[in-house]
């Protein structure tokens, strides 16, 4: 059985190049930005725009989610707002759940911030709420993030074929998910 109190404690995660923190109400700004962005839209297959409210109603209730962890992804050396990640859909009696995570702007990827916050709060899952598997989906075109996945451990379990329209275009997504044996630390 997992540790559920772990979900509840709401951790900071301190990496080299990354600091995980709950996500709260200080990062609506910069969460709300970061819906914005068309190329962060377009890689999480964000069609929905949400207004300003609703992006500060969700930073404020994430530290009252028992089920459910929620980060802020932010620099170690200022707390720069980097993107956000989510442990969600825990299922304690199979002893897994879903991954999410989006960094803010195109401007921070390619340069392995995404791979150490899923390193961390990998290590998190498996070690202290105590999950067998993490899965997740992603878009086939979104290369970069599958390699991050891949160096962690995840392979791909499925396909959901053409499951984004996006510009009049249908993309395929994979599932793909790690095994508390196969997570890979660097």
């Amino acid at each position: 059985m997992i540790n559920t109190s772990a979900l509840r404690e709401k951790p900071t995660l301190t990496g080299r190049s990354v600091r995980l923190v709950p996500l709260a109400p200080e990062h609506t700004d910069a969460y709300f930005t970061a819906s914005l962005d068309g190329e962060v839209r377009r890689l999480t297959g964000t069609h929905r725009d949400i207004t300003y409210a609703q992006a500060k109603e969700w930073c404020e209730t994430r530290v009252d989610r028992t089920d459910r962890l929620d980060l802020a992804i932010t620099a170690p050396e200022d707390g720069r707002y980097l993107g956000e990640l989510s442990i969600y859909a825990v299922s304690p009696e199979n002893e897994s759940a879903g991954y999410r995570i989006a960094l803010s702007a195109i401007e921070f990827t390619g340069q392995g911030l995404g791979r150490e916050a899923t390193q961390l709060v990998l290590e998190y899952a498996f070690e202290r709420i105590g999950l067998h598997r993490v899965w997740l989906y992603v878009y086939a075109f979104n290369m970069r993030a599958i390699a991050a996945y891949r160096s962690c451990g995840f392979s791909v379990e499925g396909r959901l074929r053409d499951s984004l329209l996006w510009e009049g275009r249908r993309h395929d997504a994979l599932l793909m998910a790690v095994l508390r044996n196969g997570f890979r630390r660097t």
